[in-house]
């Protein structure tokens, strides 16, 4: 074989990546395959992830927000554990009536 073959072949793989790709981007905006968002009347999310934590190389911990319940879940590369289900997030207090501070005698 030749350099003319194989420039020819890479040519050919260049062009057919490059149809798989505009295949793809033309497949998406015309709204087929996986929707990257639920259809859901308004925004109501029902499940969210809060917040994610590395605990070592393999293990994370994940928050999870399920409505107004907190889900706290240990996942490993094998395993999933459930840590603590059920939390509640109390609301933040207000701004104190007499805050703690110098104040002048008469």
């Amino acid at each position: 074989m030749d350099y003319g073959t194989y420039l020819q072949a890479a040519m050919a793989l260049v062009f057919v990546v490059g149809l798989i790709g505009l295949v793809s981007v033309l497949a998406r905006r015309a709204g087929l395959g996986f929707p990257m968002t639920a259809n859901r009347a308004g925004n109501a999310r029902h499940l969210e992830v809060v917040e994610v934590i590395p605990v070592d190389g393999r293990r994370r911990l994940v928050l999870i927000r399920r409505d107004e319940t907190f889900h706290l879940l240990l996942l490993g590369a094998n395993s999933e554990t459930v840590v603590e289900t059920g939390i509640t997030i109390l609301p933040k207090p207000s701004v104190l009536q007499n805050p703690i501070g110098p104040r002048n005698a008469p």
